[in-house]
């Protein structure tokens, strides 16, 4: 509950920020909080549904993709000193390229439809979760694979009672930090090659001077944004007390 009202504070003090600019400013480009929630309101949510789940599909599809192979990976390099050596300086030549760089070949290559803003997010996101869950397995003393194995636990006991919970929250506070990039990059992407989703949305309405479409998108993508930001928030509460009862 506590947190709620911490939520509901901040809320309200970023929509006074927001009124007390927009009344210093008093221009069309920035209208009143007031006069933006009436038109979002106002508006056909089939218009916005539209939008946001094409933004959604997107956005879960690269970023499921990513979680799925930099978890292997990761496992892999946390629990095979041999493998971490053969693959990591291939993850840390490529990881720090800005992969935004790449959106000209990655488009030539998968064109300029879903296949290729996926392909960008996946890119972003697997190196953060690649090395998470390797600094996370990597953490775990050897001890707990000999105890168990002295009890006579199989190589998937020991993946379930150990690697698998470290790697999970290595996953989860990977996510936590790639999310914000992603929700970035997925906007700038869908600028290019397609008539649906919040990126595009917000900006077909800024070139059309139409101000208060413009920030009911925005005001729609950052509540996706905290409802994704509060999902991950419940998966690791919910991880924790997996880990405790465990």
């Amino acid at each position: 509950m506590s947190k709620l009202i911490h939520a509901l504070i901040a809320f309200i003090f970023l929509n006074c920020l927001w009124w007390l600019a927009s009344v210093s400013l008093n221009q069309n480009m920035l209208p009143s909080p007031f006069a933006v929630y009436r038109h979002l309101f106002a508006m056909n949510p089939s218009i916005l549904w539209l939008h946001t789940y094409n933004s959604l599909v997107r956005l879960f599809w690269g970023m499921f993709i990513a979680v799925v192979i930099g978890f292997v990976i990761g496992v892999l390099m946390g629990r095979f000193p041999k493998i971490n050596q053969l693959l990591d300086p291939i993850v840390y030549l490529t990881y720090p390229i800005p992969k935004i760089a790449l959106l000209p070949i990655i488009m030539l290559l998968f064109g300029l439809g879903n296949v290729s803003k996926i392909t960008l997010l996946v890119l972003i996101i697997v190196f953060q979760v690649v090395l998470s869950v390797r600094d996370g397995v990597k953490t775990i003393p050897k001890s707990y694979y000999h105890h168990l194995y002295v009890l006579g636990a199989s190589q998937f006991q020991q993946f379930y009672k150990i690697t698998l919970p470290a790697a999970y929250s290595a996953i989860l506070n990977a996510i936590r930090i790639a999310l914000g990039t992603a929700i970035a990059i997925l906007f700038f992407t869908e600028v290019y090659g397609t008539s649906y989703g919040l990126g595009f949305f917000i900006m077909d309405a800024w070139g059309r001077l139409d101000y208060l479409d413009m920030y009911s998108g925005i005001l729609v993508l950052s509540l996706v944004a905290f409802i994704l930001f509060q999902l991950i928030d419940l998966a690791e509460t919910r991880a924790n007390k997996w880990r405790k009862t465990d």
